[in-house]
């Protein structure tokens, strides 16, 4: 990095700390800490839903370096579809219901143990741990730091704002982060086709990068396309439409986030693909990094930085205030008799610093951030997508005892056969009983839970 490329730098993370710092409220109570008031504006909620979805932005381009355009087909097309989905079946009904949290939901249809199992899920899910490393990987790879000391500073600089001010501090931080996330982006794409015309870029693309299916097989295409139905169990979702102003800011909220959505995975599809042509054998999880260090000039370089910590850091301040809830909430808060909001704020903060210290040791283990994404939904999503979806549409609620037995059966098979497949490789991929994805199978014993206690139910 030159000198020119750290002014941006530093100014966007003087904004960002005195952004969060001044979003804060004296004493606030647990409506205020947990979701600003529930006073979320259109522009605001499409700002933090927007930025928080992207999290993964390296592995997005490492898809991209490795698939090419059928990365858009199973993490662009389907989200879509799952999102405008939620709009309109469960965003209002979510604002509706004055939830806290997934847990807090489930609990109050279900019962306390299904509850404590929700939220020992969503603690499992919104671990900050893979995004911490890869802003760790960048700062790394630009300040030539020790990853020991990346992995503090990423874990700080992304979370000390939110202990100051909760939910508020996040919305506010997601504001500066989503102009910086598009504003990098398109500076990059300006830039590389002045090197390369788009069109010609295509035409150097090979047959496997052109292609639908790119190098996936029709069972991999088909998990990712369901794992898109993590929207519904996606706990940033049902957190800002509950902290909606109303019903119908989180419905059209939601909608144009969207769009948004589709202008951005546009963006980044694009670069990744400039990426393959311009940059052949390179690391693909750094295609974006070594394209800004190739093709942009100081402090334009550092613009594009800020663009590549932005999307990282608004993902890491949710899904850290998120895990934190989920462990000071909806678990230790839940397991107390006595119970008070002042409490209730004190347990998630103490859950913020234990969420980062552990997401810095889990980071030293952390695999590829696109193959995550398939293992946590692979394991996640058949036991909550049924119990969630019932939870707000009486029609597919089942029994307390039934849903319990659904959640854990349905998490036991997957993790089962997830770590059968690991002990059994095939040139160094997992090989799984009948060919068959972890997913499959959980999702089949969900649903065959689901088909026989519903039936009880209406024979009842």
């Amino acid at each position: 990095m030159a000198w020119l490329d750290l002014v941006p730098v530093g100014i966007y993370l003087l904004l960002l700390l005195t952004i969060g710092w001044r979003a804060r409220r004296p004493h606030p109570d647990e409506n205020e800490f947990l979701l600003g008031g529930r006073s979320l504006t259109i522009p605001a909620f499409v700002a933090t839903l927007v930025s928080t979805w992207y999290g993964g932005i390296l592995g997005i381009g490492e898809f991209v370096y490795g698939s090419g355009i059928v990365a858009w087909i199973v993490m662009g097309l389907p989200y879509y579809l799952f999102a405008l989905l939620f709009a309109f079946l469960l965003a209002g009904k979510i604002r509706q219901a004055e939830n806290v949290s997934i847990p807090d939901m489930m609990q109050r249809h279900y019962g306390r143990r299904v509850g404590l199992l929700s939220g020992l899920f969503i603690v499992l899910m919104t671990s900050p741990a893979p995004y911490i490393l890869m802003l760790a990987v960048l700062l790394r790879y630009f300040f030539h730091l020790t990853l020991f000391n990346a992995l503090l500073l990423s874990a700080f600089f992304s979370t000390v704002y939110v202990y100051w001010g909760g939910f508020r501090s996040v919305v506010q931080t997601d504001k500066l982060q989503f102009l910086f996330m598009f504003t990098g982006f398109v500076i990059l794409i300006l830039f590389l086709s002045r090197v390369l015309s788009p069109a010609e870029m295509f035409r150097r693309l090979d047959a496997v990068h052109t292609s639908l299916r790119g190098n996936l097989s029709v069972q991999n295409i088909l998990v990712w396309f369901f794992i898109a139905s993590w929207t519904f169990i996606d706990p940033g979702f049902h957190q800002r439409c509950a902290a909606a102003k109303t019903p119908a800011v989180a419905r059209k909220g939601i909608v144009i986030s969207v769009l948004f959505w589709f202008v951005f995975d546009s963006l980044t599809m694009l670069s990744g693909l400039y990426a393959f042509v311009l940059l052949p054998k390179i690391e693909p999880i750094m295609a974006y990094p070594t394209l800004a260090s190739t093709f942009l000039p100081p402090f334009i370089r550092g613009l594009f930085f800020v663009g590549l910590f932005a999307t990282i850091m608004s993902t890491i301040d949710s899904y850290t205030f998120l895990s934190a809830m989920g462990i000071g909430r909806d678990i230790l808060f839940e397991l107390r008799n006595n119970k008070s909001e002042q409490l209730s704020t004190l347990y998630v903060k103490f859950g913020l610093v234990l969420t980062a210290v552990v997401a810095v040791i889990m980071a030293w283990f952390m695999p590829s951030v696109v193959q995550l994404w398939y293992n946590l939904g692979s394991l996640f999503i058949p036991p909550l997508l049924l119990p969630i979806l019932g939870a707000y549409l009486p029609g597919l609620r089942l029994r307390p005892k039934a849903t319990l037995l659904l959640m854990a059966g349905s998490f036991a098979l997957g993790l089962a056969l997830f770590l059968w497949g690991m002990l059994h490789t095939q040139q160094n991929m997992p090989h799984y009983p009948l060919g068959l994805e972890p997913f499959f199978p959980a999702m089949f014993f969900s649903l065959l839970v689901f088909a026989l206690t519903r039936r009880q139910n209406v024979n009842d």
